[in-house]
This record gives structure tokens, C-alpha cells and sequence, in this order.
């Protein structure tokens, strides 16, 4: 009797170690996901993975690209519901953030994740953590003057903040905590502090 071996060619292995590079760095982190773990995830062996992956490094940066992709889905999905309507663009932001931050396996914001595993600001990752905050905070302000808030500047660093917030307490406080619920009013009194009503 002849067994068949199962063949993975190039796309269909780099997207399985990718996917099992996300799943083991989101939930287990990257500096304690080794690279037996992630293949054996894989289903693949560590040939495969050298041969779509330079390094670990290597494979680090192209899980941050792929969660920096996945960020601005989910930030653009927000915006695009309410196209021309900074404020309720805004809004719809925070309301989308409230939901996502309370689903049973939620494990943080992957990039302040990343900043934690690496203390060194000099070393890539941080890097990539530090450009997407700066594009977050970017949109924020862009968005925030054109609702009309009189200190632009001002608005968005509070809303960034306030994001960041909700971060790390999706993590540190307890499952069914008041804090995510009340995420979308606080966001609004703040809006509210800041926007020219006749805006």
C-alpha cells in the first residue's frame, strides 16, 4: 500500500505559517513562539517556512504588516458607514471599538502587545508599533477638524488616548467591567467639549 504525502506549494504554506504566526504571536506573543511552534501549527515543516521567510525576524515583520492591513479594515469599515459625517464617523468609531474590545477572546491591541515583548524604540518592531499609532493619531486630528473642533490637535490626541485606554483595559480589568460599555458616551463628552456646535 502507497501513501500519498501531501504537498503544500509556496502560497498556500506562507499563507498557513502566516496564519499560524498571528494566531501564536497575538495570543502566546513573539518572543515565546518559536519557530517549532508555528510550523508544527502550520502544518509545515521548517524548510517551508526558510523558504518564505528569511528569518523569524523576517516573518515578525510581515505579521505587523498584515495586522497594520487588518487595523485599518477595521477603522475604514467604521468611517465608510458614514461617508461626509466626521462626527459620526468618529462616533461610529467608538462604537465599533466598544464591541470589538468586550468579545470573549479579545487580546489587546496587537501593536501595544508588541511594544511590551520589545523594549528597545530602536528595534523594527517598535518602529512599526510607533507608525502605526502616528497614522492612528493622524486620522484622529484629520477627522476631528473636520468636525469642527477648535483644537484639532488637542481633540485627536484626547481620542488616541482614550483608545489606548481602552487597550489596556480590555485587558486588566475583569470580563463584564463597566468601562468598555461606557467607552462610546465618554467619547462623545469629549467630542461634545471640543466641536463647535455650529460646526
Amino acid at each position: 500500500m502507497t501513501t500519498t504525502r501531501k504537498v503544500t506549494d509556496g502560497v498556500a504554506a506562507r499563507n498557513q505559517i502566516l496564519d499560524a504566526a498571528e494566531e501564536l504571536f497575538y495570543f502566546e506573543g513573539s518572543r515565546t513562539s518559536g519557530v517549532d511552534a508555528i510550523v508544527k501549527k502550520a502544518g509545515v515543516n521548517k524548510m517551508s517556512l526558510y523558504r518564505q521567510f528569511e528569518s523569524k525576524d523576517d516573518l515578525l515583520r510581515q505579521y505587523l504588516d498584515r495586522r497594520d492591513e487588518t487595523f485599518w479594515r477595521y477603522i475604514n469599515g467604521s468611517l465608510d458607514q458614514h461617508p461626509g459625517q466626521p462626527r459620526k464617523q468618529l462616533e461610529q468609531l467608538f462604537d465599533d471599538l466598544s464591541r470589538r474590545t468586550q468579545v470573549e477572546n479579545y487580546r489587546g491591541c496587537p501593536f501595544v502587545n508588541i511594544a511590551v515583548e520589545y523594549p528597545d524604540r530602536e528595534h523594527f518592531a517598535r518602529q512599526r508599533v510607533a507608525q502605526n499609532k502616528a497614522g492612528l493619531l493622524a486620522r484622529l486630528t484629520e477627522l476631528a477638524a473636520a468636525a469642527g473642533a477648535q483644537n484639532a490637535a488637542a481633540l485627536g490626541a484626547a481620542l488616541a488616548l482614550l483608545i489606548e485606554g481602552t487597550y489596556a483595559g480590555s485587558q486588566t480589568y475583569a470580563p463584564g467591567n463597566p468601562l468598555l460599555p461606557i467607552l462610546p458616551q465618554v467619547a462623545r463628552t469629549v467630542m461634545d467639549a471640543a466641536i463647535n456646535k455650529a460646526a
